[in-house]
C-alpha cells in the first residue's frame, strides 16, 4: 500500500531557505571584528556587502559563514562595513543582482553610502556574463569597486577586470548547462507516466510507493469538494463559481484566498481525468491542455477524479453560465489601475465589459461591495474628469530628475586647498620662511587670503557622493500631453497619488450619482522626482 506525503508547501520551503542561525562562536568573532572596525579612520573607504544563496543546505556556504568572511576581508582592506545586504533563496541565473530586494535597493536608492561592493565568490553575485557586464558599467559610471573574496577581482586594476570577464563567463557556461538539464528533464517528464517532478494539480497529492517511487494519489478532500462543485452545477438552478468558492472556504475545504477565477481553472484541468498536462496559453486566457504521447493517446499519470463524461458535463455546464467576455487587452482594460479607489470598500476600480446580443458595455466596479457595488458607466468621463483634476493640481510642476554625483573631485580639491593653507599659514609664523622680508610676507599672506576665500567657497555637500534634482526644462503638463494617460498613470501610480471614486444611488436613474476626491501626498514633489533606472536595458 501506497504511504501517504505531503510534498513541503512554498512557504516552509522560502522559511528553511531563509533563516541564518548564529551560534554563540560566531557572535564573539562579529563583536570582535566591529570592535576593530570601530578603531577605522572617519574616512575609512565604506564596504557594503553582498551575501546570496539560492538555497540553504548543508552542503551550501551559510550566509553567517559568508557575512563574517566578507567581515575579515573588509577588516584587512581598511574597509568600514556600513551594510550587508542578505537575499537568500533567490536564484542568481533568474535574478540579477538590481532586482533582488536587499542589494537592489542598495544598488537603486543608496549608492552614495558605499564605496565597495564586498562578496564571497563572483558566482554568489552574478552567474550571467551580461549581468557582470552591466555591473562593472554600473561600478565604474558611480566609482564603485566589486572585490571577491576567493576570486583575483578588482576593478581598480587591469588584471582585476580581466579575470572576472573570465570567471563570469566560466559561471555562465556552468549556470547555461544546469539550465539546459533542468529543461531536457521537464521535456522528458511530460512523456512519462511515471511522476517525476511537479507540482500536482488540484486534487492530487504526491505519496511514496514501498519500493521508493513517486507516484500520484487522489486527495480526499480535494475529490469530495471537486465532486460537490459538479454537482452543484448540474442543478437545475445550478450554482455560480463565486458560490461554490465561497462554501467551499466556508466549509474548510480550500483556504481564504480561493478567488472565483482560480474555482473555474480547476474545474476546467482535464488532469482531472488523471491526464498529464501542460499550460496552453491563448488569447490571454489561462488553461490547461492535455499532452499526447507517442501513440497520440493521453498520457495517464493518476487515477481519474471525473470520468471524460463527467468532466464534459462540468465544462457544458460552465459554458451554459459563462459569460461571453471578450478577449484580454495585453494593457488592461482599466487605465489608472491603482489610483481609482472605491471610497466605500478601498479597493481598486476596475473596468468591467459584458457583450449582450452583439453590443459591449463597460462600467467600473470595485472588488470588494457587493456585486462591485453601483455600476459607474462610460469610464472614459471619469478617466478625463481624473485628467483634469490632475492637470490643475500637478501639471505646472517641473520636472527633475536625479542625478548622481560624486564628491571624488571635491574632496581632492578640498584637500589641495587646506595643504596649501597650512603651508603658507606655517611660512607666516615668526621665524618662516614668508617673514624675512616685507614683500614676500606680504604675497604670502595676500596667498593666504585668496586660498580661504576658496575654502569658504567649496559647499561642504559637495564633497560627498550625493544625489541631485535636475530641472530638465518641461513640466508635468507637457510630459502628460506626450505620453497620454498612459504616462500619467504610471507617474500618479509612483508616487501615491490616489482618487476616491464614491457612487450614490439615484431615484429613479439607472446611472449612479459620481464624486471624486483626489488625494495627494505632502511629499508629492519628492516623489515627483523622476530616477533613472541604470539597469532599464539590461537583460
Amino acid at each position: 500500500m501506497a504511504k501517504r506525503t505531503r510534498t513541503r508547501t512554498a512557504t516552509d520551503r522560502n522559511r528553511y531557505s531563509v533563516e541564518a542561525e548564529w551560534t554563540p562562536t560566531d557572535l564573539a568573532l562579529l563583536r570582535d571584528l566591529k570592535k576593530a572596525e570601530a578603531l577605522l579612520p572617519n574616512d575609512a573607504p565604506r564596504a557594503l556587502l553582498s551575501v546570496r544563496l539560492s538555497v540553504l543546505t548543508d552542503d551550501t556556504t551559510s550566509p553567517v559563514r559568508q557575512e563574517l568572511d566578507l567581515r575579515k576581508l573588509a577588516l584587512d582592506r581598511g574597509c568600514r562595513v556600513v551594510g550587508v545586504a542578505s537575499d537568500l533563496n533567490v536564484s542568481a541565473m533568474k535574478v540579477p543582482p538590481w532586482k533582488r530586494k536587499e542589494l537592489g535597493d542598495w544598488l537603486n536608492n543608496r549608492a552614495p553610502e558605499f564605496d565597495e561592493i564586498l562578496f564571497w565568490k563572483l558566482d554568489r553575485f552574478v552567474r550571467r556574463l551580461t549581468d557582470l557586464s552591466t555591473m562593472i558599467d554600473w561600478c565604474l559610471k558611480y566609482g564603485k569597486n566589486l572585490v571577491s573574496k576567493n576570486d583575483s577581482i578588482d576593478l581598480t586594476t587591469t588584471a582585476g577586470k580581466i579575470m572576472i570577464t573570465i570567471v563570469g563567463g566560466i559561471a555562465e557556461i556552468e549556470a547555461t548547462n544546469t539550465s539546459t538539464r533542468v529543461a531536457s528533464l521537464w521535456d522528458y517528464t511530460k512523456s512519462q507516466s511515471d511522476w517525476l517532478v511537479g507540482k500536482p494539480a488540484y486534487g492530487y497529492e504526491t505519496a511514496e510507493t514501498e519500493d521508493g517511487r513517486i507516484t500520484l494519489v487522489i486527495d480526499k478532500d480535494a475529490y469530495r469538494a471537486l465532486h460537490w462543485c459538479r454537482d452543484a452545477a448540474l442543478r437545475p438552478r445550478p450554482a455560480s463559481a463565486r458560490r461554490m468558492a465561497k462554501v467551499l472556504v466556508r466549509a474548510g475545504y480550500c483556504g481564504p484566498g480561493l478567488t472565483t477565477s482560480t474555482m473555474l481553472r480547476r474545474l476546467r484541468n482535464p488532469a482531472l481525468m488523471g491526464y498529464r498536462v501542460e499550460e496552453d496559453k491563448n488569447g490571454g486566457v489561462r488553461r490547461s491542455k492535455v499532452v499526447l504521447g507517442d501513440n497520440a493517446q493521453p498520457i495517464r499519470v493518476a487515477d481519474a477524479i471525473f470520468t471524460e463524461e463527467q468532466f464534459k458535463s462540468v465544462q457544458e455546464a460552465l459554458d451554459r453560465r459563462g459569460r461571453n467576455q471578450p478577449t484580454r487587452q495585453p494593457g488592461g482594460a482599466t487605465k489608472f489601475l491603482g489610483v481609482l479607489i472605491c471610497r466605500d470598500c478601498n479597493s481598486n476600480m476596475i473596468v468591467q465589459t459584458n457583450r449582450v446580443k452583439g453590443r459591449s458595455y463597460s462600467y467600473l466596479r470595485c472588488g470588494k461591495c457587493k456585486a462591485g457595488g453601483h455600476g459607474a458607466p462610460n469610464p472614459e468621463e471619469i478617466y478625463s474628469k481624473l485628467v483634469d483634476d490632475v492637470l490643475k493640481v500637478l501639471g505646472g510642476e517641473p520636472v527633475m530628475t536625479r542625478e548622481y554625483r560624486q564628491g571624488a573631485e571635491a574632496r581632492r580639491e578640498l584637500q589641495r586647498l587646506e595643504e596649501a593653507t597650512n603651508y603658507y599659514m606655517t611660512g607666516l609664523e615668526p621665524g618662516g620662511r614668508f617673514t624675512k622680508t616685507r614683500f614676500t610676507k606680504e604675497k604670502a599672506e595676500k596667498t593666504l587670503d585668496d586660498l580661504i576665500k576658496q575654502l569658504e567657497a567649496i559647499d561642504p555637500e559637495s564633497t560627498q557622493d550625493r544625489w541631485v534634482a535636475v530641472h530638465n526644462g518641461k513640466t508635468f503638463r507637457s510630459r502628460w500631453e506626450e505620453g497620454g494617460m498612459e504616462a500619467m498613470a504610471a507617474d500618479l501610480l509612483r508616487v501615491g497619488v490616489r482618487c476616491e471614486v464614491t457612487r450614490s444611488k439615484v431615484q429613479g436613474v439607472r446611472a449612479p450619482h459620481i464624486r471624486m476626491k483626489l488625494m495627494i501626498p505632502k511629499d508629492v514633489r519628492d516623489r515627483l522626482i523622476l530616477k533613472e533606472d541604470d539597469f532599464a536595458d539590461a537583460f
